[in-house]
């Protein structure tokens, strides 16, 4: 059954207004922009002009990059075009036939433009030279010289650095849509998947969250973006994962867990965003990396568990299924944190009147009471 345009469009829009408050999108950006920032503030970014460049966009950096070498090549162009004026090089100042130019053949501004890229780029086509009769054209070569091998250092460097940037390591990294809450060894557990899509690992990995919520003060104090610290861990603990393949992780959810106090009923209506932070150095380039994604309540099931993704061929070879990588199950979970500890006298109940699961009915005899 097809579903109407009208739930499509509510659907998207639901979509999109989560995606506008979320403060971490599951591509790890953050949403945040800067106001009223101070004229004297936004000049530290000029101070900085190599981490500027390096965190601009590929369109600006390549923008930039032609705008400065022809910038350069046109400014040299006129010195040179200013030194063979100076000297009377020039086709309208009608030099006689034994005048020895500055730079031979530069008697238009566009020769001197042109020599100013064939000196810059070290090209030399053999037609445009310098002559040994004007010392301040040979010192603008000079000049011009290291000035060209600066500037293509520097936009080399640039390049390179934008090539190797950490983050881009990072996008072989991803973790699940979704996290589940069930069981594990004893506890109730809200699990998370992450997997590295590369073979090469990642070393001294540590995995963290935390959950950013708006919470109230006793004393009646408002606080956007609350930090809570939430603990992940493996089986072998929660210090430098072996993250040569897909891993679980898992936080234990008692007393001292946010999610202590929310139920199956409860979690979708909580207003809050669990950030998931992995840190580790790639293998293969000592870059240091940060992975980031986030999950809202409505991205959190409850009684539901991964499906088991690593299997053995018969070859001895162990096999990564991805295509059940974010897949789940449902499976027997308490209604509520309370529910599972046996907390006597916290039992949640639904406000859609809806039994908690694995409840059983219990006849209870009355004792008999004298009524006075």
């Amino acid at each position: 059954m097809t579903r109407s345009l009208r739930e499509v469009v509510k659907e998207y829009m639901s979509d999109r207004r989560v995606r506008k408050y979320r403060l971490v999108t599951k591509d790890g950006r953050c949403n945040i922009e800067f106001g009223n920032v101070m004229h004297r503030n936004r000049f530290a970014y000029v101070l900085d002009i190599w981490t500027t460049f390096v965190e601009t966009r590929w369109r600006f950096v390549i923008l930039h990059f032609v705008a400065s070498f022809t910038l350069s090549w046109f400014i040299f162009g006129l010195l040179w075009y200013w030194i063979a004026r100076d000297h009377g090089d020039l086709k309208w100042q009608n030099p006689p036939e034994n005048h020895t130019a500055c730079v031979y053949s530069v008697n238009t501004l566009t020769y001197a433009f042109l020599f100013s890229l064939e000196t810059q780029s070290t090209i030399g086509y053999g037609n445009v030279y310098i002559t040994d009769v004007c010392p301040g054209a040979v010192a603008l070569i000079i000049i011009q010289s290291l000035m060209g091998t600066i500037i293509s250092c520097f936009w080399c460097g640039v390049v390179m650095a934008k090539i190797a940037l950490p983050k881009k390591r990072a996008k072989t990294i991803t973790f699940s849509d979704s996290a589940v809450i069930c069981p594990k060894k004893g506890t109730l557990c809200l699990q998370i998947r992450v997997a590295n899509l590369r073979k090469t690992l990642m070393i001294g990995s540590q995995i963290y969250g935390k959950l950013l919520r708006t919470t109230v003060t006793p004393e009646g104090e408002t606080i956007i973006l609350d930090q809570v610290s939430i603990d992940f861990m493996v089986d072998a603990g929660k210090d430098n994962l072996f993250f040569v393949c897909p891993l679980t992780l898992y936080h234990v959810i008692d007393k001292t867990s946010p999610f202590f106090e929310m139920a199956v009923d409860t979690l979708h209506q909580q207003e809050f965003e669990l950030v998931v932070f992995l840190d580790g150095t790639a293998e293969s380039t000592s870059s240091t990396c940060q992975v980031r994604t986030s999950y809202i309540p409505h991205e959190i099931m409850w009684g539901y568990d991964f499906l088991p993704i690593i299997s053995r061929s018969k070859e001895g070879k162990y096999r990564v299924d991805f295509s059940n990588f974010a897949k789940v199950v449902p499976v027997p979970t308490a209604h509520c944190a309370y529910c599972y500890h046996n907390e006597a006298g916290h039992h949640h109940h639904s406000i859609d009147g809806i039994n908690n699961q694995g409840f059983e009915v219990i006849d209870i005899e009355m004792p008999n009471i004298t009524k006075m």
